[in-house]
This record gives C-alpha cells, structure tokens and sequence, in this order.
C-alpha cells in the first residue's frame, strides 16, 4: 500500500469543483493521446512494460514511490524517500484545451539523518494537461519520467537492466538518488492487480521493484555526503482506491537482508478493526508468496505522541503474516509529515527496522501510517 500524501487535499478540491460543475464521471477528453492504452483498472489487465512505468493519466491517482537507507545494515545512517504523484482534478472536465488542468503532480522528499536525529521534508506541487509533450511540469505515459521543476524521476534502461534516478532541490538541501534493479519486477497481488477492500472495484495496480542498489549523495547546510545502501520502489495506480470504512491504512516495505522482500498492509476502520489487508513475501530465490486479507494482522505497541498535531502514532508493532511473526520498530520516532499549517494531509512516514520472533534484525525498510490525525478522504 502505498502513500496518499499532501496532494489529497488539492485532489480533494479538484474534485468538489468538478461536482459543482456538473461534470460526469470518467476520464476527460484528451487525457490521453488516441491509440493510448486502455487504463482501466481491472482483474486479468496484464502489465506491460515500459509502458506500464509511465503514467496512467485515465486513472485518478498514482504514485511512484521511492524509498532507501543508507549505511550498513547493522548501523543505518540516514533515511531517504522520494515521491511522485499524479492526480486528475476533475476540473476541467469538459474542456478540450491542451493546456486544461486536468491533473495535479505533486513530488515529496525526506531526509532522516540518523546520527544527528533530525527529520528534513518538503515539497513542490504543479498542474498538467495530461500531455506528455508539456513542458517544464509533465510526466511521460510511455515509460518513467516525470518532472515539476528542478525535481525529478525518471527510469534509465540499459542493457537487461534499469536504474532509477531522481533529483530534488529545495535551496539549502539537495538529494540525489540512483537505484539500480538487482531483481525482477514483483507484481503484487493478483499479477499486479491489488484489491484494497471486499469490494472487488476498491483495487489497483500495483508492482514493486525491491532490493534496488541504492547510491545517495545530499546536500544539506553546506555538507555533502554520499552513501550507499539498499532501496525500494513502488508504483501504483487506481481510481476508486479507499472504500467509504477506511479511515487510513498501516504498510510495510521490507528488504530483508538475506535477499527476500516483504510486503505487508492493513485498511483500518473508525473503530480501529482491520477491513482489509494484504501484502506479498518472496524469497531470495525468488518464490513469491501473496497473502490473503486474513492472514495479515498488524498489531499496534508502543505509540509517539506528535507535539505538533497531538496525534498518537504506533511506532512499534506485531506483524503476522506468512513467514513471521515479525516486528516492526521506528528507527526514529519523529518522522511525521504534513503537521498544523501545512494545509495538507498529515501521516507518518520512516525508516524503520524489522525483527523476527527472537528478536534479531532482519531486513530495514519503511514504515507508513496514514488517519491517525483524521481520516483520509478522496474528494
């Protein structure tokens, strides 16, 4: 399960505007060029790529979604995380201009520096036609790349790989990141499409790259280091992603040390119970197991009050789920984002480590926790 950062606020907007102007669901003309594939999020859609790397713009929201650590594994250094998403607005609907707004992107960085204990974020927001030939501000439908600004994220094939580059710079902090495939493509769910309720159509696309070779270099109050370490990436995409229970969601992207990759999330209710959950655990060799929705169980310990929202966050918790029971603890406590004044979604978000049963760490990763300051909503 991935992130629905910031933006949702602008989504939610988008969308209030496109129902007082009357305008009928589905996607607007010209969101995508004639010819284009069919975006519809459907059981038995078989992925295709590069095309399925680039944006879907028939959909209403997506990410792609990168996170890191960086150092050794038994001493991590930093955190690191960058995050694109695409959202149609609903604004204009009806209009055939190129130049309509007819989506949002929206890019978000972190830093967690470790060592010196400390939680740097920020963000930039711009609107898109939904032509890929726009310019500064576009994303690309035929494979990666997307751009708001001096921020960007693009994949690079070469020979029977690829690797992921982005660059962020917000003045006195800069971040750069390279991350090199070193496994195949995990498609999760049903060979990529994800169900995210009983609802068969509150679902997604969805597919992860784990176990990237992560290279870092950051800039920050006139510093530079570079790191390496190990990353992840998601790429999802829906359009009718939360059911009307779900208040927020608790997720999981482990890269475990000795190879495998873990997946795990839960959809929460008002009252706490899970409504639906999910998630994926492969092997070093490569076998893939997908969890149904009862055999995932997040269990909340220890909880960190935000001083800035007062909302309580789990920052430890008791996984089952096939392969464990593991455990999942904060690296550092005080990785909110979002907070009072940002005018945006508030939600947890860092790196995290996790244990098995007897306590040893096995693999690093991250931790996100979403309604825990107010219930999500899309529009």
């Amino acid at each position: 399960m991935q992130p629905l950062r910031r933006w949702l606020l602008a989504l939610a907007a988008s969308a209030a505007a496109g129902r007082a102007s009357g305008a009928t669901p589905g996607a607007a003309p010209g969101t995508a060029p004639a010819g284009a594939d069919d975006d519809t999020v459907r059981r038995g859609r078989a992925l295709r790529f590069p095309r399925d790397h680039g944006a879907h713009p028939g959909t209403r929201t997506e990410w792609w979604y990168a996170t890191g650590w960086l150092g050794r594994p038994d001493v991590p250094t930093h955190g690191v995380q960058v995050t694109f998403f695409r959202s149609r607005t609903g604004v204009a609907r009806t209009s055939r201009s190129r130049f309509a707004a007819r989506h949002v992107l929206f890019a978000h960085a972190a830093i967690t520096d470790l060592e010196a204990r400390t939680h740097w974020h920020a963000q930039r927001i711009a609107r898109w036609s939904g032509d890929p030939d726009a310019r500064p501000d576009f994303a690309r439908l035929d494979d990666a790349e997307l751009h708001i600004g001096r921020w960007w994220i693009r994949r690079e094939p070469h020979g029977h790989g690829a690797t992921w580059r982005a660059r962020v710079d917000d003045g006195g902090t800069a971040l750069e990141l390279a991350l090199g495939r070193s496994q195949p493509l995990l498609l999760q769910g049903d060979a990529g499409f994800s169900r995210k309720s009983p609802v068969e159509e509150h679902a997604s696309h969805y597919y992860s790259e784990p176990q990237l070779e992560a290279r870092a270099a950051i800039e920050r109050d006139g510093r530079r280091v570079v790191g390496t370490g190990r990353a992840w990436l998601d790429h999802e995409w829906s359009e009718a992603l939360l059911h009307p229970e779900a208040v927020g969601w608790d997720w999981i992207g482990m890269n475990l040390f000795d190879g495998g990759a873990l997946t795990a999330f839960v959809l929460r209710r008002a009252d706490g119970s899970t409504l639906w959950g999910g998630g994926s655990l492969r092997t070093p060799d490569g076998v893939l197991r997908t969890f149904a929705a009862r055999e995932v169980r997040f269990e909340a310990g220890r909880r960190w009050t935000s001083p800035a929202t007062r909302a309580r966050y789990p920052v430890t918790w008791r996984i089952g789920a096939p392969g464990g029971p593991y455990e999942v603890r904060a690296l550092l406590d005080a990785q909110e984002l979002g907070g009072t004044g940002s005018g945006g979604t508030i939600y947890w978000e860092g790196v995290s480590e996790l244990l098995d049963a007897a306590g040893r760490r096995i693999g690093l990763g991250y931790l996100e926790m979403t309604g825990y300051a107010g219930p999500l909503r899309l529009g």
